[in-house]
């Protein structure tokens, strides 16, 4: 297989680029973005129309989840098929972009406001641009993953909105445009068209990988360092034929490559890396290391209960079970680790990716690489564990490391006693909504969270508070492992304990490390929050939410942020003292609980939650990301509806097309059991909401 690569012809790209085609401009206009697709209509005078850039566009809104169950050149036909707009005249919500409406437009440019790519960590957004003939996208600011998913795809990216106007007027832009403040690597990258292509010459020896600082002469012998830089020091690659890793230390900036203890993606992802894998690299060629891969089907195990008739008739479901055929048998030919679908009588995953790995796999002080943007999750034990794109992960399974430019860290002190009733959840939705990270200062940075207050919270719920790194755009997030670490390996894994405390030994920031800013909170000034519907950072507190009750139809208790163990102690806390008033779930909810594997169904049987959750007439549900991504129970079926959940995200589409609303595990019961988005206090008197009255012809 190398030997292979090392005979392949590769090219860079030409020093200067002309791009023949027209620009997009996604606005929040419905009419200008309907005029530009089907109409022929060409903005000419751009800067008058900066203001109304979409700022925000996640990858959801770029193809959303269904969109995915393609992974081939079909999503082309896909782009911003979920891109949000407001009809100026009625101030309604729209959704412009049909089906190869970019493709047939002939557009080179795709234009954005800030933060463009948010959230989930798919690789068929740009994909899907890239196969519908865009060539360059431009935005004021740039989520970290999608922006390197664009750079290893060959898809070119800049914040400078001057290049608008060099396209229009037909110029030959220099590469040097797009590579311009880029390290070393990735500015390579760029230039030859793609990590694959790079990744062949670095194996044929035609790159220039940069030396880390520490390694560049007259370097002093050592330098504070966080937690974060710790592991980086160690795993970055020094020589990759020989095998050596791990420098005396790292500082921001220093790019290369690391090497990863664990890789792991689920069925979303497989597929379409496997296809570049095979295509790219060979068909009888063979993952490096089988046994550090793990696979998942954990997101669409519940589909087939939710697609709509329209879709499955479309042949929809037909092409989403593709992928878990797919994965499965390149899971075999590989020999890689599948954690796949239940047996028997019960439908659903073994377990969410995320809460498996956190649950058996991480330890403090490993570099753990998954391709979902909540593979953060594992950051709670001390791990550094963060999102890649899927031609990331076809990489890594070739060199079993991964490329990264350390990024800078900022670190997040609470402090104080929190209220009984406040979460991990409130501190997140908290964090959210300050400027920094609402203002996109965060964007690829290392969220550190630190002080008494993240100290108290059990590995569960520091996993909430690392889990949601992705939601404040951090390239990830990471606590410190101390003596919970130590537990937690101790009674979840049977691990001796002095294996464990050696693991964690040294694994804390230096006292001098440096740190961009420091956000400190107060817990005890926190009251139980909820985020308003189409953004995490829209956080207010419940109680100030207004005299008018919020109803709800749906509540949705799980996700891999809160369907662990703990998560379950909350939903059985709230509920046990609901049912000890004699109530039941309000009749106008539906309630879910969904865990986030069997291990926590197995210790909610063991705990007699149930029974509980049986009796109070929520329906449980086996593991899997289902509602999160608009593929299970607990999704809302029209615009009117209404629901209130502990999962990490609430942007449009998201989890259907009804408003939801984020909150606490505890304020998720409290609110099903009323009727209306609430929070809980300990003891507290529920007071249900009257019924709706059904209305008789």
């Amino acid at each position: 297989m190398i030997k292979d690569l090392l005979n392949r012809h590769i090219e860079k790209r030409p020093a200067t680029l002309k791009f023949e085609g027209r620009i997009l401009y996604l606005l929040d206009d419905a009419e200008l973005v309907r005029g530009q697709l089907y109409e022929g209509i060409d903005i000419q005078h751009p800067h008058d129309y900066i203001s109304l850039l979409r700022d925000q566009i996640s990858t959801d809104e770029i193809t959303p989840a269904y969109i995915c169950f393609f992974y081939d050149e079909t999503l082309g036909d896909f782009p911003y098929l979920g891109l949000r707009t407001t009809n100026q005249a009625t101030n309604e919500t729209e959704y412009p972009v049909e089906r190869n409406a970019v493709r047939n437009g002939g557009f080179v440019c795709s234009v954005a406001g800030k933060r463009r790519g948010k959230g989930s960590s798919r690789e068929a957004s740009p994909y899907a641009e890239l196969h519908a003939g865009i060539k360059v996208v431009i935005a004021e600011s740039i989520e970290r993953i999608y922006d390197e998913n664009c750079q290893n795809l060959g898809l070119l990216t800049s914040t400078d909105l001057g290049v608008i106007d060099r396209i229009m007027a037909g110029e030959e832009i220099p590469l040097t445009e797009f590579t311009k403040d880029k390290d070393d690597i990735t500015r390579q990258i760029i230039e030859y068209g793609g990590l694959f292509e790079f990744n062949v010459a670095r194996l044929q020896g035609s790159v220039t990988i940069p030396l880390a600082a520490c390694a560049q002469e007259q370097a002093v012998s050592t330098r504070p360092m966080t937690v974060a830089e710790k592991i980086f020091a160690s795993h970055l690659v020094t020589d990759a034929g020989k095998g050596e890793v791990g420098v005396p230390w790292v500082e921001p900036g220093d790019s290369g490559f690391f090497h990863t203890d664990i890789r792991f993606s689920h069925e979303y992802v497989t597929p379409m890396a496997s296809m570049f894998f095979e295509n790219k690299v060979g068909t009888d060629a063979k993952v490096v290391d089988p046994t550090s891969v793990l696979f998942f089907r954990d997101h669409l195990t519940f589909l087939s209960q939710v697609m709509s008739q329209e879709r499955i008739e479309d042949g929809l479901l037909e092409v989403a079970n593709e992928l878990e055929v797919k994965q499965r048998e390149f899971s075999e030919k590989q020999g890689v680790k599948l954690y796949g679908e239940q047996m028997g009588h019960r439908l659903g995953s073994q377990a969410i990716c995320h809460s498996k790995i956190l649950e058996e796999y991480a330890e403090p002080g490993m570099l753990i690489v998954g391709t979902d943007s909540h593979t953060p999750h594992a950051g709670a034990i001390g791990s550094l564990a963060f999102g890649i794109g899927t031609t990331a992960i076809f990489n890594s399974w070739l060199t079993k490391d991964v490329r990264v430019s350390v990024p800078p860290s900022f670190k997040v002190e609470i402090r104080g006693t929190p209220a009984p009733n406040v979460t991990a959840k409130d501190y997140m939705l908290e964090i959210l909504r300050h400027p920094y990270i609402r203002d996109g200062h965060a964007i690829g940075q290392i969220i550190e969270y630190a002080g008494p207050a993240v100290e108290e919270l059990s590995i569960d719920e520091r996993a909430t508070m690392t889990n949601m790194a992705a939601e404040v755009g951090a390239f990830t997030g990471i606590i410190a492992a101390d003596e919970k670490s130590v537990q937690f390996m101790v009674d979840e894994r049977g691990m001796d304990r002095v294996h464990a405390q050696r693991l964690t030994q040294g694994m804390q920031s230096d006292p001098a490390a440096e740190y961009v800013t420091t956000i400190e909170i107060d817990a005890s000034t926190i009251r139980p929050m909820a985020a308003l519907p189409n953004d995490p950072g829209n956080g207010v507190y419940i109680d100030e939410l207004g005299e008018e009750p919020i109803r709800i139809d749906i509540a949705y208790a799980g996700s891999c942020t809160a369907g662990k163990k703990e998560d379950m102690d909350m939903y059985a806390r709230v509920l046990g003292e609901a049912d000890s008033q004699g109530l039941k779930i309000h009749p106008d909810v539906k309630a879910y609980i969904q865990c986030g594997s069997t291990e926590v169904r197995k210790y909610c049987d063991e705990k007699g939650y149930m029974t509980l959750f049986d009796r109070m007439g929520a329906a449980f549900i086996e593991p899997g990301c289902g509602a999160c991504i608009a593929a299970g129970p607990g999704v809302t079926n029209s615009p009117d509806e209404v629901s209130m959940s502990s999962q990490n995200r609430n942007f449009p589409g998201r989890s259907g097309p009804g408003n939801l609303y984020l909150g606490s595990p505890y304020s998720v019961a409290a609110s099903a059991v009323v009727g209306y988005v609430t929070s809980w206090t300990p003891g507290q008197e529920f007071k249900q909401i009257s019924a709706r009255k059904l209305s008789t012809v």
